[in-house]
């Protein structure tokens, strides 16, 4: 199984003292803005990572600290439907792992399949289906145990913080598919006899590459419209990342309270 070579770190990243990393998803690089102390390392000082040519992923690691803990975010993502390989996907998550990352927070934004949960929403990822038809531990027997992707007792602790502050998270599975086209209402209604509750095109492959490293992973869906044939109107890129800009904050005031209760 790969690993990220730590000695190809720039200094700031390899000495960013974060046990805590962040993967932001589609129009979420606004939740950085609470951060303080704020260190930016583009992707391309750091030797191997490919970088995004998506709107929304600005492509840098940005080092900050919120409610006193030093966090370790990622601004920016790559994708299959880019052209490249689930171990090029993941990249990321194992140079976040080289720099010190013991726990990882995914983030991404996703259609939503159920009525209960509108748009405008963060669903807390339980579980996931990974239909985009390839691993990033392929290539040897890298057979890993899939039982609790997501860390059930963070996932408690994530509702309890929720309920305190008086949040509405939803709860459900997302399905990973390859993209880049949206879903059709046929295929939306597949996913939904499948389980799921949320639909994206990334987040996955990251949460396998981390269990794989030993990383305890939470996951956060955005949920920014309604998947296909659900709602009126067509999809579009720019209403995602202009719902994901909207709630920026509820997750930023969730994540704040969860990190101030959990020292």
């Amino acid at each position: 199984m790969q690993t990220f070579p730590a000695d190809s770190l720039p200094p700031e990243l390899a000495n960013c003292d974060a046990r805590l990393g962040l993967v932001l998803g589609s129009g979420l690089g606004s939740l950085i803005d609470g951060f303080g102390d704020l260190i930016e390392i583009p992707y391309g000082e750091v030797p191997g990572l490919p970088r995004s040519a998506v709107a929304g992923h600005a492509g840098k690691f940005v080092i900050g600290t919120l409610a006193g803990v030093r966090i370790l975010a990622a601004c920016g993502r790559i994708h299959l439907y880019e052209g490249y390989r689930a171990d090029e996907v993941t990249t990321l998550v194992r140079a976040m792992h080289a720099a010190g990352c013991e726990r990882l927070i995914l983030t991404n934004a996703a259609g939503t399949t159920r009525l209960h949960q509108p748009p405008g929403q963060w669903m807390l990822i339980e579980d996931h289906l990974n239909l985009t038809g390839t691993s990033p531990l392929e290539g040897g027997p890298n057979f890993i145990d899939m039982s609790e992707v997501y860390s059930e007792p963070w996932r408690e602790s994530f509702l309890e913080s929720a309920e305190t502050l008086d949040l509405e998270l939803g709860r459900g599975v997302y399905a990973g598919l390859r993209g880049p086209q949206y879903e059709t209402p046929a295929e939306i209604q597949m996913l939904r006899h499948l389980g799921a509750d949320a639909v994206g095109m990334s987040t996955v492959l990251e949460a396998i590459q981390a269990r794989a490293l030993g990383m305890e992973v939470a996951g956060f869906s955005c949920l920014t419209n309604w998947a296909a044939g659900l709602g009126d109107g067509h999809l579009s890129h720019q209403e995602v990342m202009e719902t994901g800009l909207s709630v920026a904050d509820d997750f930023v005031r969730l994540l704040s309270h969860h990190l101030a209760h959990q020292k």
